[in-house]
């Protein structure tokens, strides 16, 4: 077998990466078969069959398999092509333009997820060229439709229901996991294997109409505003779920010798979680990754209300982005939410979906804290919880759990959650290259050693 040049490597991934970033694939409209088409070509170049299948011409999912012995079930890498909208105007480097200054890739989809796919493209291509004798089948899967949630149903949730035997595999690798986090001074690498489920919501407020000259005490938009303070200021129950408890055991332990180390363990019980987030971990960077793992939430993200300036409204709505633990549904997570905004709201569900909790005694993740701490000696691995929802949610029922896992290791300064859907998203070029060498060790060990 061939040593693998990993500098071309790196260089190869970062010129797909930028390729795929000047294709503009926001979502809506999507236009997703624009990327699509640019793997299909990449991956027919060399001697793969890929299929482009899609609801809409426009609206492509591509996937692909390397053929193994059939040994064992397949593996599924799978990855989104769509991304959100981006604001040009406030951007260091144009969104769409791909390009590369002080070490990084620039582009909307740097972080979420193009970077992934050119990674899980690589791993595809570097099995082929390397000639790997595999046990098992290798799928490669770059979907449509996932900043939208999925709902419209043109990505993985269509391909579920229209090409399931396509993506039927053992386990399944997509976002977000395989980078490090600073943990008070200390990198620890986190391997998602959990995800929140979603509760978006319409809650709204009823009063009574008048002119806005005469105020009174029924007013629909100050019963929304008191409702919705009142949820700013009081939180939702503690829950410890099982991965977040052992997030919390092992990031305890990684962090032993940081003042860190004692908030892991006070965040293990009720009481010590509202002494920690009102004590050390007030404005403090982790605090929000910390309290999602912990509790319910549910944000605001919309407010509407009125026509004119001189009529109060009888009627006023909040938009809610909610998240739910594992363990939850709407109901329960209702529950909890009612006593809080207040019953006499009404509650209008827009999306829902499931919570998902993936076991962490398996060989694939012992594999994969292997691959990592191989490749960065030392390094200490733990499981945790996403506070977002993936297209995971729609492989499940089908039998294919997923644990996040694209690796990069990123500089310490930089947080890759906080380079979602924002300003000036980018990927750093050595921790991409670094990532394509973690991942691709570990799918050729698990589709060549496991099963």
């Amino acid at each position: 077998m061939p040593d693998i040049n990993w500098t071309a490597v790196t260089a190869e991934t970062v010129r797909h990466l930028q390729a795929l970033i000047q294709l503009d694939t926001t979502n809506p409209p999507g236009n997703e078969t624009l990327a699509a088409d640019y793997l299909a070509g990449v991956l027919r170049a060399e001697g793969f069959d890929p299929l482009i299948v899609g609801a809409t011409a426009a609206r492509g999912n591509l996937v692909v398999r390397l053929k193994g012995a059939g040994a064992a079930p397949p593996l599924l890498l799978y990855s989104h092509t769509d991304v959100v909208p981006a604001e040009a105007a406030y951007w260091s480097h144009p969104p769409f333009a791909g390009e590369i200054a002080d070490g990084y890739v620039w582009g909307r989809g740097a972080a979420d997820m193009k970077d992934t796919v050119a990674e899980q493209l690589m791993v595809m291509l570097l099995l082929k060229r390397q000639g790997v004798a595999l046990n098992r089948d290798v799928i490669f899967a770059a979907t449509a439709d996932e900043e939208m949630g999925g709902k419209e149903g043109y990505g993985v949730a269509w391909l579920v229901k229209h090409h399931p035997d396509l993506l039927r595999a053992e386990f399944g690798l997509s976002e977000v996991g395989g980078y490090n986090l600073d943990l008070g001074g200390q990198p620890v690498y986190l391997i998602q294997v959990a995800e929140k489920g979603a509760c978006w919501l319409k809650v709204r407020a009823q009063g009574r109409p008048g002119h806005g000259s005469l105020p009174h005490d029924d007013n629909a938009v100050a019963h929304l505003v008191q409702a919705v303070n009142g949820l700013l200021a009081e939180e939702l129950p503690y829950h410890l779920p099982e991965a977040s408890a052992a997030f919390l055991d092992a990031a305890a332990i990684a962090a032993a010798h940081t003042p860190l180390g004692p908030v892991f363990q006070q965040l293990r019980t009720p009481a010590g979680a509202a002494r920690a987030f009102a004590g050390p971990l007030l404005g403090h960077p982790l605090q929000p990754f910390l309290y999602a793992m912990l509790h319910n939430t549910a944000t605001p993200t919309g407010l509407a209300a009125g026509y004119k300036t001189n009529v109060i409204p009888s009627r006023a709505e909040a938009t809610l982005d909610g998240r739910t633990l594992p363990g939850f549904d709407t109901e329960r997570f209702l529950a909890e939410l009612r006593p809080v905004l207040g019953e006499h709201l009404t509650y209008e569900v827009l999306l829902e979906t499931p919570p998902l909790e993936v076991s962490t005694d398996t060989p694939l993740f012992d594999l994969m804290v292997a691959g990592i701490q191989a490749h960065d000696p030392g390094a200490l691995v733990v499981p945790y919880v996403m506070a977002a929802a993936t297209d995971a949610k729609y492989l499940a029922p089908l039998g294919v759990p997923t644990y996040g896992f694209a690796p990069m290791r990123l500089p310490a300064d930089m947080r890759l959650m906080e380079m979602f859907h924002a300003h000036d998203e980018r990927a750093p070029i050595e921790g991409l290259g670094w990532g394509v060498r973690v991942l691709y060790d570990v799918v050729r060990r698990y589709c060549t050693e496991a099963g």
